[in-house]
């Protein structure tokens, strides 16, 4: 994908892995929307495209494995520009949000809990605004939020 390399991926895979308590090898995968689709379909039963695919190992299989990402790069770029930044930015984004997921995030079950972790790590990374806080009602937040970037807030890392 235009824009991030695989040293500067592999890079950051890292430290999120670090970030997030996970341990093992994660393969990445950054693909095409329709890839993506005929995965989501696969593996979820969902016939549609989306952003990113985390499948973690089962636990028993392959010590030292941690699981799969698969992420969109059309999608990503659309995103990116959507939001006001690049699609490498976006990537990150992407990929943080599939590292908390192989380390037992759950954001639809877990209220909230992933959500808060994604924050942290996010401004920690200085990456735009996680996928969760997106998902938050546009007309309650300033413009600078809107647009995909959280103020930083005193007392908070």
């Amino acid at each position: 994908m235009a824009g991030v390399s695989r040293t500067a991926l592999a890079r950051f895979l890292g430290r999120a892995q670090r970030a997030a308590g996970l341990r093992g090898e994660v393969n990445v995968l950054v693909t095409s929307s329709q890839e993506i689709r005929d995965l989501n379909r696969r593996y979820r039963g969902k016939n549609q495209a989306t952003d990113v695919l985390s499948f973690p190992t089962d636990g028993g299989t392959g010590k030292g494995f941690a699981g799969d990402i698969a992420i969109s790069a059309d999608v990503a770029a659309r995103a990116g520009k959507q939001f006001g930044h690049g699609p490498a930015e976006e990537v990150k984004v992407l990929l943080l949000h599939g590292v908390l997921h192989l380390a037992g995030y759950d954001h639809e079950r877990d209220n909230g809990r992933m959500a808060r972790k994604e924050e942290r790590l996010r401004a920690q990374f200085r990456l735009p605004l996680s996928l969760t806080e997106r998902n938050l009602d546009d007309d309650a937040r300033p413009e600078q939020v809107r647009r995909g970037y959280a103020p930083r807030r005193k007392g908070r890392s």
